[in-house]
């Protein structure tokens, strides 16, 4: 089928061996790679109940039909595997160079299987796989081990000076549960750990060199699609509020509808929401709009800070979660302070999200007296203290490096815990947004705001924030659509731009095959049912779909929660629409 290498490479770390194997094109119909694949196979590879960390967990690299094509939102890779953070299944993506390197390889999906007993690196290319000690790298930043690995290649391939790595920084290394896999410096595949999954298979990075190309079935209809959609892009007032503010936007905008967290989820307004806003950013910091490769949006915030303790620090971002997390949760009032502590975590390589959510966590800790470990609300060096401490299992940190479940077990305060599954929420709260709730009940990662997005209706007024009828449903067709956007492994910025008649015709461009909607819904079925009974596997129960009590108790400004009853009425309804029984078991119709 066209679109695809039609090839997997399958990785044995241990043994530092590697082969191909040919992938079916009736498993390529029925899933469309990226997610849909990966999911296929996590499912037959994995041995059910496996310890994230142990060598049998396999750990899954993959681009989609759509990766070396022109289509804007497409140079993104995957990664698959079961999470040390949650225990329950994983998929990860990150946007950058990294995803048209790993394509020009001439693999559509990557196995890495067992561990090495010494540090490695790898060099993965059209010619087939190198191995390297990486002693020399292990211990160092994500900054300096990209740099490294891609001068090494370049010396080394004058032929292909140019390369795409991934790393690990010492969390990874270290196997701190919210780890994640780095790569163009500022660009995280983020959240549930996969970052510790590849440290614990002694991975210090991957890079990726080559000059294989696909065959797409239709590269005129491709290229007229793009520049359609380059027209459109130019004219629609969300690509132009990304390239002129980021997401940092939404600080002002998710402070205002009263749903900003803040000091560890106890308020939904921050009173210095200002100083830690886009126009903060503008202001206090030299900003160069920053694009991935084949993007128009330019999301990203190059920037530079130009005054104060900070002055000189460069990085991309801070993005919006990382605002609400290092800022709100933490009540640090100070763009800069959060660009400080955002440097820190992509050095070290930890997501920014738990490691607030994390960080907010033991404040709320010391303020009660039950930790002596000394960090306030607002104490920026303390936070960056506590971070080192984590990437380096030291003291308290070694606690943290756990995850959240687990310092609430050791501090008695799991009722006081914010999360679902393990995973710490985004910065969308659920008692003003409803939606976000059964989001973040039922995302297969756990609290997740990406699978469906559905801030995006509850905030622009698509769908009243408060209502419990029929929610479900639609946020069953939202969730649906992106699934696809998984499977061909899209950005999800052009969620507005790719509607399901653009997402039909990428699929026909790029593979050959005509879908209609209802096709393209039963891909995206197939794939939210594999993924749903991987975690059924590994002990899920509807219990896991609910949210933390605090949510359904503690009311924020404005006197709103969001009810157990609320949250079970939209459960149910979910379970309806996706065809599943009531205690949330895909049917073998389904």
């Amino acid at each position: 089928m066209k679109g695809f290498f039609g090839q997997i490479l399958r990785i044995n770390v241990a043994e530092q061996t590697f082969g191909t194997e040919p992938i079916d094109e009736g498993v390529l119909k029925r899933y469309l790679g990226g997610k849909g694949l990966s999911t296929h196979l996590l499912l037959k590879e994995n041995p059910a109940g496996v310890d994230p960390l142990a060598p049998e967990n396999t750990l899954i690299l993959a681009v989609g039909p759509v990766s070396g094509s022109s289509i804007w939102g497409s140079c993104r890779y995957g990664i698959y595997t079961k999470s040390p953070q949650t225990r329950f299944y994983t998929e990860s993506y990150s946007g950058g160079t990294v995803g048209d390197y790993m394509a020009r390889t001439g693999y559509d999906l990557i196995i890495l299987q067992n561990a090495s007993d010494n540090p490695v690196w790898l060099e993965i290319s059209d010619q087939g796989v190198q191995f390297h000690p990486a002693q020399d790298l292990w211990g160092l930043d994500t900054y300096e081990t990209e740099n490294r690995v891609k001068a090494y290649v370049r010396q080394s391939n004058p032929g292909q000076p140019k390369s795409g790595a991934m790393v690990i920084g010492p969390a990874g290394e270290n196997k701190v549960s919210f780890s994640v896999v780095e790569n163009d410096y500022w660009r995280s595949a983020g959240r549930t750990g996969a970052g510790a999954v590849m440290g614990s298979k002694g991975i210090k990075a991957i890079a990726f060199w080559g000059s294989r190309k696909k065959e797409f079935a239709d590269s005129d209809l491709i290229n007229g699609f793009t520049r359609e959609i380059a027209k459109r892009g130019k004219d629609d007032a969300g690509a132009n509020a990304y390239k002129t503010m980021g997401t940092p936007m939404l600080v002002k905008v998710v402070n205002q509808a009263g749903a900003f967290p803040t000091r560890y989820w106890k308020k939904g307004t921050y009173d210095h929401w200002e100083m830690i806003s886009a126009d903060a950013l503008h202001e206090r910091c030299d900003v160069v709009p920053h694009a991935c490769l084949k993007c128009f949006m330019a999301c990203g915030r190059l920037s530079t800070v130009k005054e104060g303790r900070h002055a000189g620090l460069k990085i991309e971002g801070p993005e919006y979660e990382t605002l609400y997390a290092l800022g709100g949760l933490c009540e640090v009032d100070r763009i800069e302070e959060i660009m400080f502590l955002n440097d820190i975590c992509d050095r070290l390589g930890m997501d920014t999200i738990s490691a607030g959510n994390l960080l907010a966590f033991a404040m709320e800790a010391f303020s009660q007296g039950r930790i002596e470990y000394k960090i306030k609300y607002g104490d920026v060096d303390a936070m960056a203290c506590l971070l080192e401490d984590i990437a380096h299992r030291r003291d308290m940190g070694d606690i943290l490096a756990e995850g959240i479940k687990h310092a609430a077990q050791e501090w008695d305060m799991e009722a006081q815990a914010i999360h679902v599954k393990g995973l710490e929420p985004a910065g969308y709260d659920p008692r003003i947004l409803k939606g976000m709730g059964l989001a973040y009940g039922t995302s297969d990662r756990g609290a997740c705001h990406l699978r469906a997005t559905f801030y995006k209706p509850e905030l622009s007024g698509l769908i009243d924030p408060d209502q419990i009828q029929d929610k479900a449903a639609m946020f069953a067709e939202w969730e649906a659509r992106l699934t696809l956007f998984d499977t061909l492994i899209l950005c999800r910025f052009y969620r507005d731009l790719y509607q399901w008649p653009e997402l039909s015709t990428i699929i026909e461009g790029t593979t050959g095959l005509k879908l209609d909607p209802e096709a393209m819904r039963e891909v995206a079925t197939r794939v939210i049912n594999d993924t749903r009974r991987f975690n059924i596997r590994e002990g899920l129960t509807p219990k896991d779909d609910q949210l933390p009590i605090r949510f359904h108790q503690e009311a924020l400004e404005s006197g709103k929660t969001i009810t157990k009853e609320d949250m079970n009425a939209l459960l149910k309804d979910y379970y309806k629409s996706r065809g599943w029984d009531k205690e949330g078991v895909p049917t073998e119709e389904s």
